[in-house]
């Protein structure tokens, strides 16, 4: 299965941050791409419909996104007209000041909000055509999201939480393939503790580690901040992230 993963490059506005009006947008950049007039490139990984229909295009596809909150005057528009198409195995960045948008680009394409206006399509699925149940089960088994301020559960271990999508879709980890995960993301001798033990950046890993446990066809990366890790962690970490997207 190829994967794809869309990174913001920075660190990005709070979810639901929006843009002031003459705010400059996000920029994006991936080698080989085609830009569309307002074209914004995100980290995006290849897959399946919600019934795994084969599909032909873009594995993430958007159409003229709008995202506006409040009404009349105090009307802000965070997203104006955004449109994007991220082919297979693309790892692209998102990069833009805070709150130019990009938190609420990501939520939008992970399915986590919805648009004012435009449409997302995941591998050839219109979101927007989907009922609540639809929705999750595509969330659940094609999109690994790395939150910005990493959402662990305190009660479990390092472990648990990696697992915690495939405990939730009652699916029996594969042992050596978690094994492999945790000592990739730097987190074998840590997967017995839990998020209170751990720093800053071990807690970023076990993010990172739950976001790519069920081998998602995307990941988005929400505010991923490498420098956090150490150099070798962030090297291991990036080296799956590529080799899923092969």
């Amino acid at each position: 299965m190829k994967t794809r993963v869309i990174q913001d490059a920075r660190t990005l506005d709070r979810d639901g941050a929006s843009a002031p009006d003459g705010a400059s947008r996000p920029s994006t950049q991936s080698p080989g791409s085609t830009e569309k007039e307002q074209t914004m490139e995100a980290v995006a990984l290849p897959a399946p419909s919600v019934v795994d229909a084969p599909f032909d295009g873009p594995v993430v596809s958007a159409e003229n996104l709008r995202r506006r909150y409040g009404e009349g005057d105090t009307a802000v528009d965070a997203l104006r007209g955004v449109s994007l198409d991220v082919a297979q195995g693309a790892l692209t960045a998102v990069m833009g000041p805070s709150g130019s948008g990009k938190s609420t680009l990501m939520h939008i394409l992970a399915g986590l909000d919805k648009a004012t206006a435009g449409e997302v399509t995941l591998a050839g699925t219109a979101i927007s055509g989907l009922n609540d149940n639809e929705l999750t089960k595509l969330r659940r088994r094609h999109i690994g999201f790395i939150f910005q301020f990493f959402n662990l559960l305190p009660m479990l271990n390092a472990e648990e939480n990696v697992v915690l999508p495939l405990t939730i879709a009652g699916e029996k980890p594969d042992k050596a393939w978690i094994d492999e995960l945790l000592k990739s993301v730097g987190l074998d001798d840590r997967r017995s503790h839990r998020p209170s033990e751990l720093s800053g950046g071990q807690q970023q890993r076990v993010a990172i580690g739950r976001a790519l446990v069920s081998r998602p066809t995307i990941v988005l990366a929400d505010g991923l901040i490498v420098r956090d890790l150490g150099r070798s962690d962030a090297h291991a970490v990036l080296g799956v992230m590529e080799e899923l997207a092969q």
